[in-house]
């Protein structure tokens, strides 16, 4: 007999239950949601072109359009995930997929170019930081850069410095300034994907089928290997006729460049840094900036 339901199984953010879907199940649901959530970061940042008087504004537009283009990417990560190890990675993806961080590097990890998964995680490492020196000479201990920003665009709020003193902080457009442009690099990688088929049930068997012939660990290169992958890909939602009449041979430079490899086997875990390890690095900062002046 069934296990009876409980009535916190019932509302938004079930997205684990996948994890206790077939293969063919899983991807059935994916075909379903990618075009919603495309449609959904269309209509923010189309709403955001037309703020330019209001840039805070539009940069929160931008951002959480930012997070939803993120969701389609860890989704396409859930497809791209060889089918025997995608049942013990799908719950733990779906936690990056409702977490504002994993989200946000996500996005970030679009313009990184490793050369192996393993570097791939180090620069990974640098950016979940919980805390990181900065100003001339490491003088602030500030929280992590990527979260701080999408805090401080949405709020004002009381923060707090090394000397404890409490202070208001006033919200800011830091991703107007940063991107320089509201359609970004993640934008078009999900665009390209959706208009070259790979977002149909059929073009998603196409993606599982020739991504999954391999697992991205450890040293595995992440340049002439997913090039490869990706042109067998194309060349199958070619063969397929999935390819819309929308699609631009100027997306492929998207799909090659910029569309990180799959990070199924990454750690988004924030890591928590002690405080005695940051005054550490600014001493070691000042040391490095100031060099013999130190002695004197």
């Amino acid at each position: 007999m069934a296990e009876a339901q409980k009535s916190e199984d019932i509302g938004m953010k079930r997205g684990r239950v996948l994890a206790q879907l077939t293969p063919a199940r899983q991807l059935d649901i994916i075909a379903k949601g990618l075009p919603i959530l495309l449609k959904s970061a269309d209509e923010l940042m189309t709403a955001a072109e037309a703020l330019d008087d209001h840039p805070r504004a539009a940069a929160i537009l931008i951002g959480q359009a930012t997070e939803e283009l993120s969701k389609i990417l860890i989704l396409m990560d859930i497809v791209r995930c060889p089918p025997k190890a995608r049942s013990g990675l799908v719950g733990q993806m779906f936690k990056w997929f409702y977490d504002h961080l994993p989200r946000l590097l996500y996005a970030e990890a679009q313009s990184w170019k490793p050369m192996t998964v393993d570097q791939l995680q180090e620069y990974l490492d640098n950016s979940r930081r919980s805390h990181d020196i900065e100003g001339f000479a490491g003088e602030f201990i500030m929280p992590n850069s990527t979260l701080f920003a999408r805090e401080n665009r949405l709020y004002a709020d009381i923060v707090t410095h090394e000397d404890g003193e409490p202070i208001w902080s006033e919200p800011s457009d830091w991703m107007q300034a940063t991107f320089g442009g509201k359609r970004t690099s993640i934008w078009y990688v999900a665009k390209a994907l959706s208009d070259m088929g790979a977002f149909s049930r059929a073009g998603l068997d196409i993606v599982s089928q020739v991504w999954s012939s391999v697992d991205f660990i450890g040293d595995v290169e992440c340049y002439a290997l997913p090039r490869s992958l990706t042109q067998q890909m194309l060349e199958r939602l070619h063969a397929a006729g999935l390819i819309s009449q929308n699609a631009e041979q100027d997306q492929l430079r998207y799909l090659y460049n910029q569309w990180q490899v799959p990070m199924y086997r990454l750690d988004f875990k924030p890591i928590q840094v002690p405080l005695e390890d940051l005054r550490a690095a600014q001493e070691a900062a000042l040391r490095s900036e100031i060099g013999d002046y130190w002695d004197y």
